[in-house]
């Protein structure tokens, strides 16, 4: 297919999502149906059309044709999504507006919307009250009463441990867990993610709160667009401040321990191989909602987003196997399938003349002006403070986000700079 059809047939796709969006005349078909009762046993009979209409109908939506691969037998996960980070375009899915228990994926959503708010800097003394109501078994960092902590610090303790703990504190100070789940929700709905209620900031089990897969492929996309998010998301290991030791009538010492990300593709596991060209998103694991998973992966240029949700399979790792299997498919795949529905843009997206290289606009809701809210290329990032850059230097692979609004309809022509982790890490 010559480059200029490719390029219209990806425009038009893209054109149709956005008309339903600003017009406000889309069939009400089209629009989420208001969160309510318990997720099903079954995925629906149908489904929100947000998207594609293919993508509110149950089971395996894909267009096989000559020179296009079989999906991967012995997929087992309740819902699945492959998408085009860049383009938007869902190249193949699985029930993917099926609502389940997000668990710690809806951690994502919580970056998104906190993250831009408090500079990375900034420190925060812990006191009981910013540990109150966290659940029972809840997967913890390990913060201390009393104990100073920067941002910096409590956004690597969500990342890399998924520590309800780090969400707890940082939703004290974003005014208290009420608000911020309420921030949430406001910012889901701003992103197009119906299928998303939020009832806990860390996505801890609770009644009446679930996504699916093409609403965490969402908050996953958005997230990426923030310099900090694709820091913290591909982080390997890092230092974390521990307690205050006493010695004598000095100053006190503050111990630090290692803390490693429990994305077991990013990290490595016994049976399970780091995958090449990783570079994040988030993991979860709940009694209700199983494993789930969202990752973004990059190779020879192309950058592909996966969402898997709770396989049926209960073998060690299963849901990164999954997920793996899905992603060689998608790097096989992309360029030769037909997509069968499309990732929409945020409510609030706005035009942006930037060229590539700037800073890129703010079309997720962020406040404008706050620290972490830009999403400006990275040359080659950095180390930060407390040793999170992991092995070594994160290279960019691309550089610059440019979302134009033109004539009711938008073109997303994103090229993240997503670190190269296959250079830089080493298995556990």
């Amino acid at each position: 297919m010559s480059a200029p059809k490719k390029i219209a047939q990806r425009s038009l796709l893209i054109t149709s999502a956005a008309l339903l969006t600003v017009s406000g005349l889309a069939p009400s078909a089209f629009a989420a149906p208001k969160p309510s009762g318990s997720p099903t046993a079954a995925p629906p009979a149908g489904m929100s059309q947000v998207g594609g209409a293919r993508l509110g109908v149950p089971g395996t939506q894909v267009n096989l044709a000559t020179g296009v691969p079989v999906l991967p037998k012995g997929l087992t996960a309740r819902s699945w999504i492959v998408t085009d980070a860049e383009s938007g375009e869902v190249l193949a899915s699985h029930n993917a507006h099926w609502r389940l228990p997000p668990a710690s994926t809806l951690k994502m959503l919580f970056a998104d919307t906190v993250l831009p708010r408090f500079p990375r800097d900034q420190r925060h003394q812990v006191v009981p009250t910013d540990l109150a109501g966290i659940g029972a078994g809840s997967s913890m960092v390990g913060i201390k009463e009393n104990e100073t902590y920067t941002v910096h610090d409590l956004w690597l303790g969500v990342f890399l441990r998924s520590g309800n703990d780090a969400v707890h504190v940082l939703s004290a100070m974003n005014g208290g867990v009420p608000q911020t789940v309420k921030d949430m929700q406001a910012h889901a709905d701003a992103l197009q993610a119906g299928d998303t209620h939020v009832v806990s900031p860390d996505g801890y089990d609770a009644p009446q709160q679930y996504s699916s897969a093409y609403d965490l492929t969402l908050f996953a996309r958005s997230g990426l667009q923030k310099k900090d998010f694709r820091e913290y998301c591909s982080t390997v290991r890092a230092k974390f401040p521990g307690a205050t030791t006493q010695k004598g009538k000095g100053k006190g010492t503050r111990e630090t321990f290692e803390i490693q990300n429990t994305n077991r593709l990013l990290s490595g596991d016994a049976d399970t191989a780091v995958y090449p060209g990783i570079a994040g998103v988030k993991n979860g694991n709940t009694t209700n909602a199983g494993a789930t998973f969202t990752g973004v992966a990059e190779r020879g240029g192309k950058v592909l987003l996966v969402t898997v949700m709770n396989p049926e399979k209960h073998e060690h790792d299963e849901v990164y196997k999954e997920t793996a299997q899905l992603f060689d498919w998608g790097f096989k795949a992309a360029g030769k399938v037909q997509p069968v529905g499309t990732l929409v843009p945020p409510l609030n997206a706005t035009p942006s003349a930037q060229a590539s290289g700037a800073p890129s606009a703010n079309v997720t809701g962020a406040p404008q002006g706050t620290a972490g809210a830009g999403s400006e290329p990275v040359k080659g990032a950095t180390a930060q403070s407390g040793g999170s850059r992991g092995a070594g230097t994160a290279l960019a692979v691309a550089a610059g986000l440019l979302v134009l609004l033109g004539g009711g309809a938008f073109l997303v022509n994103r090229r993240w700079p997503l670190p190269d982790l296959m250079r830089r890490k080493q298995r556990p």
